[in-house]
């Protein structure tokens, strides 16, 4: 595997190389992300001309393309510069105009000389009631009609690219397609009724009709299920290689489990009962776990995170678990004390705020087993924290968890298993394409005892009714978030704009009883205001959001959003899920300014009528788009040339079914189709795939 295989050299050659294609036009294609002749072979025609010959205009769908035989008529010439030259032109049943503009006189005599037969192909529209065609596509000799196909191709173009260009450099670029041994389960493929990857890509260029250009048509599924099985082939060996890498068996004895489920007042859901039997199976097996725990706002991710540090404590190990920031640490910590204390399990908190002999005082016991769960920031990475026995890691995916980092991750704790877990619903396709290399558990329903929250939208211009019902509220004891928008981008004038709101707010309501957070702050006093604020002290806090993660008050029921056109669906979920976390009834006013544009409308109404996440994320993701959804720049997302991550979610679970399928058999891809599958890889250019391989 040193190397990419010979058969592709033609495909990876230069675009130079192709007929008809020049320096110019290759640094054209260069804006399409064409850069050799494969990217050209997967860059499809979007739509289709019919250009089947008709034998007069009359009749036809006008505006629209038509090809019909003429004889040529007279020539007249423009009588000011920059005006129309126009030919007439006769077929079987009327005559019509072929209208220039900017073209010589003698060109256009030579192609079009008067008295003789042409067929003229272009798009013919009504002027004043008479038929013009406008620039046409094709003018050939009657015996060159051959040249024209019934059904056009039509190609994404660029600047300085015409459909001309195009279609000449496809198809020289169709000539080198090599046969390739087939990657696809032979089953999967007679079931699904594809063709040969060469055939599919010669018929995908070559559409009939319009039916041909559609995402369901044989051919480009078929293509579009190579990218996926690409892509999850990549996820499948890192999978492969985190889950062959050596684990420890971990087994709890269930006691300590036992002491922190009887300090509870209430039972766990199904999902999280299931959830934790997944973990527990995993942990218990001799390689490494490596399992994404997904859930809603408020799912109660903690408790089940807790369990499974409790089953590496129970076997005599040690836990960890990361947050992203300072301040999600000392929650998760102040989350968990009250459970360790009652199971007597001993829990301690690193970041980078630890300095001198404190530090040290901790990494000591830590090195020596007497910390049983560490809590902390990135800082637990850093070289001179050492565990006795780190049997379990714990990663709050707040912070772009890559497959790359996946792996990283393993090598640190030698032997630990990894639980990630993500607070962000995410739709099935996303989830199958950024974590494919993982197991997946779900946790989908709330547990007892919350409230549902009832959501409204309100004007801007109802402010003051807000502020006296927010007065009302304080009076009673409640406590409130109020969220500014970030305004463009400055900080400034961000800063302002939650400055202005908390001055107004403290007018309004008192001294002492509103708060304020933004994120120029600097950490002391960022955290001295969310203390203030979770112990009851202050009523109001005024944020930017900067509060959006994770933070629990389970005091605040109430949420007010202000601008909320101004955020994002996913923004919007996680903000609300700020309250609703104590037995009060909450409420969230998404407050807006009118008019709403259409997609702020409809983000808007989606957050007033559904409180499920993964419903949410499903707009997010419809409205949006996949790229968008996760910020593709950080995301790893995979960017498909045929494929659509969306519209073809299940065919992306069938590629990953096949791709585990096809590792679990042949783990080093030595077999036929494993052969097969490495070409497969080269081809689709999966580096990260290749190099695991390669050392594996």
């Amino acid at each position: 595997m040193s190397g990419r295989p010979e058969i592709l050299f033609p495909l990876f050659a230069g675009l130079e190389t192709l007929t008809g294609v020049g320096p110019k036009t290759v640094q054209n294609l260069g804006a399409l992300d064409i850069a050799k002749p494969r990217d050209l072979i997967f860059t499809l025609p979007h739509s289709g001309v019919d250009r089947r010959k008709r034998e007069t205009v009359q009749g036809a769908v006008l505006p629209g393309v038509v090809t019909v035989e003429v004889e040529v008529g007279n020539h007249r010439a423009p009588s000011r510069r920059g005006g129309a030259y126009r030919v007439e032109a006769t077929d079987a049943a009327t005559t019509f105009q072929i209208v220039f503009f900017h073209a010589r006189d003698e060109y256009l005599r030579k192609i079009l000389p008067v008295g003789s037969r042409r067929i003229v192909s272009g798009k013919v529209e009504l002027f004043d009631g008479v038929a013009q065609m406008v620039h046409p596509d094709h003018v050939l000799e009657p015996g060159e009609a051959g040249e024209i196909p019934d059904f056009e191709p039509v190609y994404p173009l660029t600047a300085g690219v015409t459909q001309k260009m195009m279609g000449k450099a496809v198809a020289s670029a169709l000539t080198r397609v090599p046969d390739l041994a087939e990657w696809i389960d032979p089953a999967q493929k007679a079931q699904a009724g594809w063709p040969d990857w060469h055939a599919a890509l010669t018929t995908a260029h070559g559409p009939d009709d319009m039916g041909d250009l559609s995402a369901a048509h044989p051919a480009r599924e078929r293509l579009a299920y190579d990218e996926f099985m690409a892509h999850q082939m990549t996820l499948a060996l890192a999978r492969s290689k985190l889950r062959r890498a050596e684990g420890r068996e971990t087994v709890g004895t269930g006691d300590l489990q036992t002491k922190v489920l009887e300090a509870l007042p209430y039972a766990l859901t199904g999902a999280q009962t299931r959830a934790i039997a997944e973990i527990a199976a995993d942990m218990a097996q001799p390689t490494r776990m490596n399992r994404l725990l997904q859930g809603d706002v408020g799912a109660g991710k903690t408790l089940v995170a807790l369990k499974a540090l409790l089953i590496a404590v129970e076997a005599g190990g040690q836990g960890v678990m990361m947050a992203p920031t300072g301040i999600l640490a000392q929650q998760h910590l102040e989350g968990l004390r009250p459970l360790t204390d009652a199971a007597g399990v001993v829990i301690e908190i690193l970041t980078g705020r630890d300095k001198g002999r404190e530090r040290q005082a901790k990494l000591d016991a830590l090195a020596r087993g007497d910390i049983q769960i560490l809590v902390g920031t990135h800082a637990v990475f850093q070289a001179d924290v050492v565990f006795a026995d780190l049997r379990l890691a714990i990663v709050d995916e707040q912070h772009r968890f890559g497959v790359r980092q996946r792996l990283e991750l393993g090598k640190k704790g030698a032997q630990a298993d990894v639980l990630v877990m993500t607070a962000t619903p995410i739709p099935r396709s996303l989830a199958l394409a950024q974590y494919g290399d993982m197991d997946v558990s779900v946790l989908d329903e709330k547990p007892p005892g919350r409230q549902p929250i009832t959501t409204a939208l309100v004007n801007m211009g109802r402010m003051d009714e807000v502020v006296d019902h927010l007065r009302k509220a304080v009076a009673e004891g409640k406590q409130a978030y109020w969220v500014c928008p970030l305004v463009e981008e400055s900080e400034v004038v961000d800063l302002s704009s939650a400055e202005e709101r908390f001055k107004r707010l403290r007018a309004a309501l008192g001294e002492g009883v509103v708060g304020l957070v933004h994120g120029q702050m600097p950490p002391e006093q960022k955290d001295a205001a969310m203390g203030a604020f979770q112990r009851g002290e202050t009523a109001v806090l005024v944020a930017t959001t900067v509060i959006e993660v994770g933070v629990d008050v389970p005091k605040a029921s109430i949420m007010v959003i202000e601008r909320a056109e101004s955020f994002g669906l996913a923004q919007l979920h996680q903000l609300r899920g700020r309250v609703g976390r104590g037995s009060a009834k909450s409420t969230c006013l998404l407050m807006y300014q009118a008019p709403l544009s259409e997609g702020g409308e409809r983000r808007l109404t989606t957050m007033r009528d559904t409180e499920d996440g993964f419903e949410i994320s499903e707009v997010d993701l419809d409205m949006r788009g996949a790229g968008d959804l996760i910020g593709t720049a950080q995301s790893g997302l995979p960017r498909f040339r045929v494929a659509d991550m969306e519209a073809q979610a299940a065919l992306m679970a069938v590629a990953q079914t096949d791709a585990r399928k096809l590792l679990l058999d042949d783990p080093d891809l030595t077999s036929e189709r494993g052969q097969a599958a490495r070409v497969l890889l080269w081809l689709m250019e999966q580096d990260q795939a290749i190099r695991l391989i390669s050392v594996g």
